[in-house]
């Protein structure tokens, strides 16, 4: 099928599904789940439950888990990073399993699409399928991607580098769309509303400002800020993806930071519902643990390790920790309660596999 016509097909989609999706009521949620108003879910990279929650390098991350909600049993879908923020929005990895970027499909004989000729089904980067945000503009609600250095509002830049040290290489980049999961969906590469999509931290610092908070955000700081860390000319010492410690406080600090200042918000202070979820893309190393939809023989869905996960809600628990199995397909029908959502996507819908709302974390049951 074309490109022009897989698109169309998509959009066909998204019209039958708008739908269902638009007859749903919005004043509550569902399975258990309360309604929400505001969710804003912040994601950093690659470490363990243990190297954070029980570590000493994460005290803010560490504190508002023991201080809040905490799902000590929470794992990614595979690795390495893309297709987890993917299984996020979509539900599912869609047979990715490497960071090419969103654009490669099989064959392509782009550079950056390092295994596109040699791989046997090697799968389209670019996800013909509805994600999140298609099912919360569905039902009348808001949604932005907030990613720290992105080059411009709506930048289809698959990395972006810092000025002050860009030596032009992939190594170096601050943003990488592979940290992105939005941006791998047709729909949002071609949305006419993409710039007001997917924006920077400095539309972060203006909507909270301005009290003007979308339904759901997926926040991703950049790759010094989110624990990721880079290698290079010129890279902070506490960015070198090596200085495990330092890179942990680095993250932490600025999470820390952007928990505090969504608590100052009014909507934090309302009698509304607002929820601030902490997660990772996936583990470190080649941990294949995972729960709750995944095949453990695809290679593109057997589990990407225990990852912390913690839940914090104006109005929800305190003081929960919740051993209950859960991944991002759990988060992502949690999500889709909370907004009143009943038509789950992908493995989120899989219940059967013990794909499981986080009730008692979002204040429900």
């Amino acid at each position: 099928m074309k490109l022009v016509e897989r698109i169309a097909a998509s959009t066909l989609a998204l019209c039958v599904l708008a739908g269902p999706l638009a007859a749903v009521a919005a004043s509550k949620g569902l399975e258990g789940v309360p309604r929400f108003d505001h969710v804003f879910v912040i994601v950093e990279e690659n470490k363990e439950y243990d190297q954070i929650v029980a570590g000493v390098d994460a005290p803010n991350i560490a504190r508002l888990a023991k201080t809040y909600g905490d799902a000590t049993r929470f794992y990614g879908e595979v690795h390495p990073s893309e297709a987890n923020y993917v299984a996020l929005l979509g539900g599912d990895t869609f047979g990715i399993h490497d960071d090419d970027p969103f654009y490669c499909a099989p064959q392509s004989k782009d550079p950056t699409c390092a295994l596109a000729a040699s791989e046997a089904g090697y799968p389209d980067h670019t996800v013909h399928a509805p994600h999140l945000g298609d099912q919360l503009t569905a039902v009348g609600l808001t949604w932005k991607g907030y990613f720290e250095s992105l080059p411009e509002p709506g930048s289809l830049a698959y990395v972006a580098s810092d000025p002050k040290f860009d030596n032009c290489t992939r190594l170096t980049a601050l943003y990488a769309s592979k940290h992105s999961g939005f941006v791998n969906f047709a729909s949002v590469q071609t949305d006419p509303d993409r710039a007001k999509h997917l924006v920077g931290f400095d539309q972060l610092d203006a909507d909270i400002a301005a009290e003007r908070l979308p339904s759901f955000a997926l926040i991703v700081p950049n790759q010094c800020n989110e624990m990721h860390g880079l290698i290079g000319v010129g890279v902070p010492a506490d960015c070198i993806g090596s200085n495990v410690g330092p890179l942990i406080r680095r993250g932490d600090a600025v999470v820390g930071r952007i928990v505090e200042r969504l608590q100052a918000t009014h909507a934090w202070r309302s009698r509304r519902n607002m929820a601030i979820v902490i997660t990772f893309d996936e583990g470190s190393g080649g941990d294949r643990t995972g729960c709750c939809g995944v095949t453990p023989a695809a290679r593109s869905n057997y589990g990407g390790g225990h990852i912390p996960t913690l839940v914090i809600t104006n109005h929800g628990p305190r003081g929960l920790s919740d051993d209950t199995p859960y991944n991002h397909y759990s988060l992502l029908r949690t999500l889709e309660d909370a907004f009143g959502i009943s038509e789950h996507l992908g493995h989120a819908a899989e219940a059967a596999k013990g794909v499981a709302p986080m009730v008692r974390l979002f204040g429900g049951g």
